[in-house]
């Protein structure tokens, strides 16, 4: 879903209307605050989601929310994409070197802004996706994480079980479990989501 924050309705709804010219869902916010009250629900949509937040608003300008959302960690699952009237070069380079997506100035070419908007969600799709990886692979014990690690290396059940001294049969159990919490079927889908 693409998030649009800016305080001007006339943007937000030709913004609206370019996401919607890609079929690309989206949501406009007329604060930071509506914004922000969305970001700590943590709803982030599998599918991914994309900020374009403008420079200069009212209550908190686009590069305080920015902050905001990098000390919470939030950024490489919601990418941001700038867009104003009033950048710069040293402020569109800091940005992006502190990890903005990409930095539009008004008026911007349609799209160019479409297009970085459809690879902002491709990427937070991904994010998404480790995301999801990484907290299957919090759920598993040191032993499941020791036997995952060794049938990552190809190594048979006979094999895994001689060389941490357990029974063959204990390593069966291990591998059913690893392949039940990874939501795998073989150990060749696990190598390739773990790649």
């Amino acid at each position: 879903m693409l998030h649009i924050v800016d305080d001007e309705a006339v943007v937000r709804d030709s913004l609206s209307w370019l996401a919607s010219s890609r079929a690309i869902p989206a949501k406009a916010y007329g604060t930071v605050a509506e914004f922000l009250a969305w970001v700590e629900k943590g709803e982030f949509d599998s599918q991914g989601d994309c900020l374009l937040l403008d420079v200069r608003m009212p209550e908190m300008n686009g590069i305080a929310v920015f902050d905001h959302l990098a000390a919470r960690n939030v950024t490489q699952r919601l990418p941001v994409i700038f867009l104003t009237g009033h950048g710069d070069v040293p402020m569109a380079v800091d940005t992006l070197k502190r990890g903005a997506f990409d930095f539009f100035e008004k008026p911007f070419n349609d799209n160019q802004l479409m297009d970085r908007v459809e690879e902002g969600l491709a990427n937070a799709r991904q994010a998404s996706e480790k995301a999801a990886i990484h907290a299957r692979l919090a759920t598993l014990s040191q032993r499941e994480r020791e036997v995952l690690d060794l049938i990552l290396a190809g190594k048979m059940n006979k094999v895994v079980a001689d060389e941490l001294g357990i029974s063959m049969r204990t390593v069966e159990v291990h591998r059913a479990h690893i392949f039940d919490k990874m939501q795998v079927k073989t150990a060749v889908e696990l190598a390739g989501l773990l790649k």
